[in-house]
């Protein structure tokens, strides 16, 4: 019986990008699987057809060949890399398989043994606006695992070289034939090292790496966010048996202002005037988060609310010489324990009247509210 042709098994056109020929190939994989179909002998074809085509599609060489000749490309053994008539399903599924599906189970495994890379930590610091403004550089202290100093990192006492693991031959990992599957499975004599020590360091225990608090400068540019990330390479846990370390992410979290508020590099600060400087108009001081003072005029009949821009004010743009800019937001104070004669001096205000648009918003409101009354009474 002729063979299907590959882009057809796998349901994609012979235009298809790498990812969409390993998407297609994904779906069909979990929906034929044997141990989702046991007993289907239909779903097991299937299945090996779409690890077979995958093996040709995925790699350039031979889909290359596959476009120009078809299958008779891998006929007897020929075509680049060996033909699908010598596929051993078993192994090469197996590399497949963990190279289609390796994000699911964790990340693909290593082509060979050796220890295993030390693991990535995160550190949370707080930081004050200013902070973050300036740029600052903080010591941290960090507690990890380190590289042994009594063994370098080894695991073996006297720094001693460990020797090849014998039952996987120092490839970490161990294969067993059941059925149709080959199944892998960590070495159990060497812990998937691929190596063993016969005289462990008596500091590590043969790990290679003891626990320990370390201390570490932390540079933080001007003009960070709220959980901006910053990258330690190597600084994170030490590998087993002198395997690389892993890298230590500095998460910031920058803390809220008792006067600033912050939205992106611009910076908002609400400052109180008083009545009179809002009718009157005046001027009034305001702070900046460089520490320095700025003055604002404030124009005659200002109300609550009204924001006044201060160009290059406000923060750092993180990798930029430039600066956002800050906004003053009026907050129009009414006096309080008021005096007899102000009390007296209000009232005389208030019962000489004003012209029409001497209360601009409460005219406008009321001059609405009339009309939705007469609206309701037609």
């Amino acid at each position: 019986m002729d063979k299907q042709d590959y882009y057809e098994v796998l349901g994609v056109g012979r235009d298809a990008e790498a990812d969409a020929i390993k998407s297609a190939y994904r779906k069909l994989a979990m929906k034929f699987h044997p141990d989702r179909n046991p007993g289907d002998t239909d779903a097991e074809s299937r299945f090996k057809e779409a690890a077979e085509a995958y093996e040709i599609l995925k790699d350039d060489q031979k889909r290359a060949a596959y476009d120009r000749y078809g299958h008779a490309a891998f006929e007897n053994g020929g075509g680049p890399g060996g033909g699908a008539q010598g596929f051993d399903f078993a192994s090469g599924f197996s590399d497949i398989f963990d190279e289609v599906f390796g994000d699911f189970m964790g990340g693909r495994r290593g082509a060979g043994g050796g220890a295993g890379r030390g693991a990535d930590l995160r550190y949370n610091l707080d930081i004050s606006l200013e902070d973050a403004f300036h740029g600052r550089k903080i010591d941290i202290r960090v507690p990890t695992s380190v590289s042994c100093d009594e063994c370098s990192g080894s695991g073996a006492e006297g720094g001693a070289q460990p020797t090849t693991c014998g039952t996987c031959g120092g490839a970490g990992k161990v294969r067993s034939q059941q059925g149709f599957f080959t199944i892998e499975r960590t070495c159990p004599s060497c812990g998937g090292h691929g190596q063993v020590i016969d005289n462990p360091c008596g500091s590590c225990g043969g790990a290679g790496r003891v626990r320990r608090e370390k201390t570490l400068a932390v540079n933080i540019p001007p003009g960070v966010d709220d959980g901006t990330r910053i990258r330690l390479a190597d600084e994170g846990e030490a590998g087993v048996r002198g395997a690389p370390p892993g890298d230590l992410y500095i998460f910031l979290d920058v803390e809220k202002h008792q006067i600033f508020e912050r939205e992106g590099s611009d910076i908002f600060c609400a400052v109180p005037i008083p009545m009179t400087t809002a009718a009157l108009g005046g001027n009034v001081e305001v702070p900046t988060i460089d520490g320095s003072r700025a003055k604002v005029s404030i124009p005659e009949g200002t109300q609550s609310g009204q924001q006044f821009r201060l160009r290059s004010k406000g923060m750092s743009v993180l990798n930029s010489k430039g600066r956002g800019d800050m906004y003053i937001e009026t907050a129009v104070e009414v006096p309080v324990n008021l005096t007899k004669d102000q009390k007296k001096l209000l009232k005389n205000f208030r019962e000489a009247g004003g012209g029409k648009n001497q209360n601009p918003q409460s005219d406008g409101f009321f001059s609405r509210v009339k009309e939705f009354w007469e609206d309701l009474t037609e």
